[in-house]
């Protein structure tokens, strides 16, 4: 069972887990929940998005305050036990949990406070997208978030950030005012452009690396309106639609965003029954603005006759939901930023599209960056920014017999599309690809510089569960 402050000197641990003193040690002013293995909840609360991932922590710390985080942090610290921070559990690679450790589960620490004023909002370390919107869509404002509204904010922010509105407004990272963290020390620091400057540029784009962010405070930005686009066709138009998507998008205006995709046809009714369960290519286009805007804006890509359409004036935090996929699925997902998109790296992509497993919840996706994105001038460790073109698979499947298959697509896709990639990558779309893709990730002089501030902030490496920046 999840143990309480009163029953905690009676009780017993499981083998694999801490021990009975250690555990009365933690629960000392401890607000939130400890699981334990063999509690009841034990492997709910184990549970991530991707389900090849199978780790049994010895400890589960449900924070409930940036306390309880200080006090799990030192608690593991002084045990020696591997720590795992989680937020959304969405890290492909399955960071959010350890064997035998102790997960930092954030999750009740889900507050967020809008202030419209002054266009800001304060979110909780532990807080997912579709909180986040739900709070500042009545105010009619918004801040870049992901593409999946059950993404927590604080993986998804300190990769970078990268959504559907990056194009108008940046990515998540470039709206970040300040941040809020607690060390591997157990000390609250804060982080902005006046306090503590450089792990503040460190917080943009250099992940977990330095401590677990309780708080972070974001620009917000009026959106008054907000429509898009879901086209389908029949997967064998994917070459001709995908060409006809890239020449739009080199021209189109920093208000449109959204990708070009291969998927599986959902059972929605603006989907012809005929496509319904078969593998499908697709365009969405999303705009900050009205419909009849939106209208003028597609026209190229709409006088390709789609055979299915959703075309609606809609709020933000529905299109964030569209593409949510339960959990309960197999994943593996890579990711290549390109230099240039010409007609050769379309067609090898489009061929790839062919061969993704359907159906199933993957998706093979495409789209372009630029405009915010690319505009920014802050040296934030983020090179992936400047390149125009993104190619994302995401491999997702239900039958453990299809591993090989769909880890073998995922990286043939990569191989495709080297001789255009640029090297650096958004580490959060990618799992455990080793040190080298984590430093080209980020760029060496980058790598280096982020470095000495983990040497800073966690010398002996505690926070290592990640795409690891090793100290200096």
């Amino acid at each position: 069972m999840t143990q309480s402050k009163s029953d905690i000197g009676t009780s017993t641990t499981a083998p694999d887990g801490p021990g009975t003193t250690a555990l009365a040690d933690l629960h000392v002013g401890f607000a939130g929940g400890v699981i334990l293995p063999g509690d009841p909840a034990y492997d709910e609360a184990r549970a991530v998005f991707n389900t090849m991932i199978d780790r049994r922590p010895g400890v589960i710390a449900q924070c409930e305050s940036v306390e309880d985080v200080a006090r799990a942090i030192r608690f593991g610290r002084e045990l020696g036990l591997e720590t795992a921070v989680r937020c959304g559990g969405h890290s492909v690679a399955g960071t959010a949990l350890t064997d035998g450790g102790i997960v930092v589960d954030l999750r009740r620490m889900n507050e967020v406070v809008v202030d419209p004023d002054e266009r800001t909002v304060r979110v909780a370390g532990g807080a997912t997208m579709s909180a986040l919107d739900r709070a500042t869509e009545p105010h009619g404002l918004v801040t870049t978030g992901g593409r999946v509204s059950t993404t927590g904010i604080g993986g998804f922010t300190l990769g970078g950030g990268s959504g559907w509105l990056e194009r108008k407004f940046g990515l998540a990272c470039d709206n970040l005012l300040s941040a809020e963290l607690v060390t591997a020390e157990g000390d609250t620091v804060r982080a902005s452009a006046e306090e503590n400057p450089e792990l503040f540029w460190a917080l943009h784009g250099g992940g977990g690396n330095f401590g677990v962010v309780t708080s972070f405070t974001f620009r917000l930005h009026p959106l008054p309106s907000f429509s898009a686009a879901l086209l389908l066709w029949r997967s064998e138009a994917g070459p001709e639609v995908a060409h006809a998507y890239r020449d739009f998008m080199d021209s189109a205006p920093d208000e449109v965003g959204g990708g070009f995709f291969y998927l599986t046809a959902p059972p929605e009714a603006f989907v012809p029954e005929h496509l319904v369960g078969t593998r499908v290519c697709a365009v969405l286009v999303t705009y900050t603005g009205d419909l009849d805007g939106l209208r003028q804006l597609a026209d190229p890509v709409l006088e390709l006759n789609p055979d299915g359409r959703m075309i609606a004036e809609l709020p933000y935090s529905q299109l964030q939901s569209m593409l949510d996929d339960d959990p309960g699925y197999r994943n593996y997902w890579s990711a290549e930023y390109l230099g240039s998109l010409p007609d050769q790296a379309v067609d090898l992509f489009c061929s790839q599209g062919e061969k993704m497993i359907s159906p199933s919840p993957s998706l093979h996706a495409l789209w372009r960056q630029g405009g915010a994105v690319g505009r920014v001038r802050a040296d934030y460790p983020i090179p992936w920014r400047r390149a125009p073109w993104a190619v994302h698979p995401l491999g997702m499947w239900e039958d453990p017999a299809d591993d090989e298959r769909g880890k073998r697509w995922v990286h043939d896709i990569g191989v495709d599309m080297r001789p255009w990639a640029i090297g650096a990558v958004y580490l959060n779309f990618i799992g455990n690809e080793g040190e080298e893709r984590v430093i080209a990730g980020y760029g060496i002089e980058n790598y280096k510089r982020l470095a000495a501030v983990k040497a800073q902030y966690d010398p002996h490496n505690v926070f290592h569960l990640n795409h690891n920046i090793k100290p200096s």
